[in-house]
């Protein structure tokens, strides 16, 4: 039961301090999840990451979801998954009710772009721990700029450019590009 606890506050806490998605989360998640929990190695979450990208759904939710399932089977799963959309719910529901009283006051729209900025922040450090965890060589900076590139020249889906990345790293690990570690 502790573990349970302990995977709905932990994943509640993300949800309620974490604006911007799964991506502004990464750096809270490795501090919780990786350091404080030992519930996760770095390269789990990336795999976790990975597959939250290519299946439906939020990033963050995913994330919990895995995780929550490895603690504690699919009550774990379900616990962990609760805790991080709660706080969205609730939060949701405040905005709801007093939206029409307050959308249009200067200082709430002031506040709001700051918090775009902050967010801003929290993804750039994000893909510099990606960066730093993922590019370890000449074939994985191949892959990352191909997909990059993909990504900004053509209209591809994120499951497309997933998938193609997938397909360079079996051939380039085949050709012996690319090291499994």
């Amino acid at each position: 039961m502790k573990i349970l606890i302990e995977l709905y506050t932990t994943w509640f806490k993300m949800g309620l301090f974490t604006f911007g998605g799964g991506y502004a989360m990464l750096p809270m998640i490795q501090r919780e999840v990786i350091e404080k929990h030992h519930w996760a190695t770095e390269d789990e979450i990336m795999d976790y990451y990975a597959i939250g990208q290519c299946t439906p759904g939020i990033i963050a939710v995913n994330t919990a979801t895995f995780i929550g399932f490895y603690q504690k089977g699919v009550i774990g799963g379900i616990v962990a998954t609760l805790g991080v959309i709660s706080p969205s719910i609730i939060i949701i529901l405040l905005i709801a009710s007093l939206i029409s009283n307050f959308s249009d006051i200067p200082i709430i729209q002031s506040a709001l772009k700051g918090i775009n900025v902050a967010v801003c922040v929290l993804m750039i450090n994000a893909i510099r721990n990606l960066w730093n965890k993922s590019i370890k060589n000449i074939a994985s900076f191949v892959i990352f700029f191909t997909a990059l590139f993909a990504s900004i020249l053509t209209d591809l889906s994120t499951v497309w450019l997933v998938i193609l990345a997938a397909v360079l790293g079996i051939v380039m690990t085949k050709a012996g590009w690319l090291k499994n570690e």
